[in-house]
């Protein structure tokens, strides 16, 4: 068995960084991801919750805002709490493991995006450079 989810969507809120009583670094946010539909049918929309710890919490804070498009890699959590009203309630959310830019800076709509195609994946956002898009010139096909 596995639980793995690759989402692509758009951030609906900028993130905000938030820390753990140890000192951990958390975000949530969700993202608007459209789902596939026949012609003649209304578009849909699923908004998807989703959480991120420690560098990834903090790379993401600092590279997307509301309207960024981004790709997800993770899993599906569940946690069970009780409502302020004392229902007993099941939330879902991905868990973001790898996340990547999806789109360039050139396309004007994702603010703070380093890089086409960077990706992260607990690695420190430092390592991360601007390529030159000028380089398939050089290629042979």
């Amino acid at each position: 068995m596995f639980n793995l989810v690759v989402l692509t969507g758009r951030l609906t809120a900028d993130p905000e960084l938030k820390t753990t009583p140890n000192g951990i670094s958390v975000t949530s946010f969700s993202i608007a991801v459209g789902r596939r539909y026949r012609a003649g049918e209304e578009a849909q929309t699923d908004f998807i919750n989703i959480v991120a710890w420690r560098q990834t919490a903090e790379f993401i804070t600092k590279y997307f805002k509301k309207g960024s498009m981004i790709g997800i890699e993770g899993s599906i959590q569940t946690r069970r709490y009780t409502d302020k009203n004392g229902n007993n309630r099941t939330a879902f959310e991905v868990v973001a493991n790898n996340v990547q830019f999806v789109e360039s800076k050139r396309d004007g709509s994702a603010g703070g995006v380093v890089s086409e195609n960077a990706s992260f994946s607990n690695a420190s956002s430092n390592d991360f450079a601007e390529i030159d898009g000028g380089m398939d010139d050089d290629l042979p096909f």
